[in-house]
């Protein structure tokens, strides 16, 4: 198997991984980029460091916690990347400090199966959702509980996002309830449900949102994507039939550019440019406002040089002007401008 890496220019090229037994279930990346988590369908989880003396090989090894332990559907780390989270078909959740894998929770019973995951921005808390619709909100610390997010009769929580842009602190689901799929958003200071709208339209199979927190992606069952403004919560970028009538199985934004990369089984990877504005960057936006600057201090020096101000007044000649005389009792012309002589 080969992993690719060494974008925007690196010269790591693609990793040659250890072969691994079974299918590929779920994968998670260190924020660092050196560690790799994978979960199989043979059960149990590896890790795969990238080896600094080698530009060429990943290295595998076993995560005992986590041998024998069946698919894990789930698999994050948190943004600080100070702790792993799994999340089993049989709906066992663990979460482990890292990169010691002290055990903080290991919930047997925590889902019927747990179906998403994801960390909030700060690594404090961790949300989870099941197949049955439920959806719950744990303590990272110290495993507690803290609670289960209300639903209406008949509605379905599936898929789970925290907001990225530190600002709002919000928690993005899609809810499902018969043939209708909205987005609803909780207010995480107080668990509050504060609202919801319908964008998708249709059952998402993943959800994703991009490190600044501008952005927000959804993947259908049928192949769609749709990118969704998040400070108005309208859709500005939608490809339909991407994967061509293809459950889409990752999705994942590009931490640089507005791009995104989709997957499906029968697809493959695809990545996609979004059509969304285009973001200013720190040094465009001064250079922007020295180029005012400069304009404007042209333009005033052009303006002061053409106007016929106090201190410009054109030269000419006066044929009846008065004549002046000095404190010292000289005639003098008119450009002496003290006193008149017939004073």
């Amino acid at each position: 198997m080969e992993v690719g890496g060494g974008g925007g220019g690196s010269d790591k090229g693609s990793y040659v991984v250890e072969e691994v037994e079974g299918d590929l279930v779920s994968i998670a990346v260190h924020p660092s980029g050196e560690d790799i988590v994978c979960s199989t369908t043979n059960g149990g989880c590896k890790l795969f460091e990238y080896g600094r003396e080698s530009n060429a090989k990943l290295s595998a090894r076993k995560l005992t916690p986590l041998e024998g332990v069946g698919p894990q559907k789930c698999i994050a780390f948190s943004v600080d990347g100070s702790k792993l989270a799994t999340g089993g078909v049989d709906g066992h959740l663990r979460i482990f400090a890292w990169p010691s894998l002290r055990v903080i929770l290991d919930e047997p019973k925590a889902h019927k199966s747990v179906h998403d995951m994801d960390f909030s921005l700060d690594s404090e808390y961790l949300v989870s959702t099941s197949t049955d619709g439920s959806a719950r909100i744990w303590k990272t610390e110290d495993g507690y509980p803290l609670t289960t997010l209300t639903r209406k009769t008949g509605e379905d929580i599936q898929l789970c996002r925290f907001s990225k842009d530190g600002t709002k602190p919000f928690l993005f689901c899609t809810v499902q309830k018969g043939d209708k799929v909205v987005i609803a958003v909780w207010d995480i200071s107080t668990w509050n449900r504060i609202g919801h709208k319908g964008l998708l339209k249709k059952p998402a199979s993943i959800m994703s949102i991009s490190k600044d927190g501008k952005y927000l992606a959804l993947g259908s069952k049928d192949g769609d994507i749709c990118a969704v403004d998040i400070k108005k919560m309208v859709i500005c970028h939608w490809s339909r039939r991407l994967h061509l009538g293809t459950c889409i199985e990752t999705l994942e934004f590009c931490p640089s550019e507005r791009v995104v990369l989709t997957t499906s089984s029968e697809w493959g990877a695809v990545a996609t440019k979004l059509n969304v504005p285009v973001d200013w960057k720190e040094w465009q936006i001064y250079m922007m406002l020295l180029g005012l600057f400069l304009a404007s201090a042209l333009a005033f020096y052009i303006f002061m040089q053409n106007s016929d101000s106090f201190w410009q007044f054109p030269e000419r000649n006066q044929p009846g002007a008065t004549k002046y005389k000095t404190f010292f009792g000289d005639s003098q012309s008119s450009e002496d401008p003290f006193f008149p002589v017939d004073m």
